[in-house]
């Protein structure tokens, strides 16, 4: 009669943990899942972006002027001699008058100014990153390097995307296998509903592109000869976040 009880008493614990099993299987059967997941891919640096400023200043605004157009106009032809295929755009020119210090504000006429301010900014996007130093270094006899930036081309980046959805979606997978184990489901049973490229239906941010890049550049003055910059264009990586809405059947 013991054995009786005690197989009895088996036989309900194993009905126990059986139906115990069975509810928490039941617990995730329809079970909405939103999963993030991110995706980067990194390469080399290909494009520089270089902004050349050009100032003068003198008693005479169309002397200031004058100067300013000269240099902008051979600094141009320069930048066209060592670069041909570099792309140019001038933009931000400026006048503006220069009164002393010390001039006393009248309080019923203007004030003169003491001299002019002229100048031009000129954007240079290149490609070609092994013959930029010697051009920003012949370009820095005439104007002033006012900012150097690497990054990506066009072209380059959209050569990119599709490795970038191809690892976002790989870690997304991954996730979803991790999040079925824990749940003690299996892979199997996740039925993908949607995916949400670069969290456009506000499940995650969107994130920019982080840019690597480290630049040392020589700062130069009007001189006959400039010696040659160092440039290290560094790399960019870029970055994908797709959320996915997983549904367990």
């Amino acid at each position: 009669m013991g054995n009786f009880r005690k197989f009895t008493l088996g036989l309900l614990l194993c009905a126990a943990a059986i139906s115990v099993h069975a509810q928490n299987r039941m617990a995730t059967t329809g079970t909405m899942v939103i999963v993030p997941a991110d995706g980067e891919v990194t390469q080399a640096n290909d494009e520089a972006r270089v902004i050349w400023m050009v100032e003068e200043q003198d008693k005479d605004k169309a002397l200031a002027a004058s100067r300013t157009n000269q240099k902008m106009k051979q600094g141009m032809e320069i930048i066209r001699k060592e670069d041909p295929q570099a792309q140019l755009k001038t933009y931000g020119y400026f006048t503006y008058p220069v009164y002393p210090e010390d001039q006393p504000r009248p309080l019923t006429k203007a004030r003169v100014p003491s001299s002019w301010r002229v100048g031009q900014y000129l954007e240079v996007k290149t490609a070609n990153l092994q013959a930029l130093p010697k051009t920003v270094a012949s370009t820095q006899r005439l104007l002033a390097l006012n900012n150097l930036q690497f990054g990506l081309a066009d072209k380059t980046a959209r050569q990119l995307d599709a490795q970038r959805i191809e690892a976002a979606y790989g870690n997304l997978t991954e996730r979803i296998e991790a999040i079925a184990k824990a749940m003690g489901r299996s892979p199997n049973d996740a039925i993908l509903d949607t995916v949400d490229f670069e969290g456009s239906g506000a499940y995650a941010p969107q994130e920019a592109a982080a840019t690597k890049m480290t630049m040392r550049a020589s700062a130069a003055q009007d001189a006959i000869q400039v010696e040659e910059p160092s440039f290290e264009p560094g790399e960019t990586t870029l970055h994908l976040r797709i959320v996915g809405k997983v549904r367990f059947k």
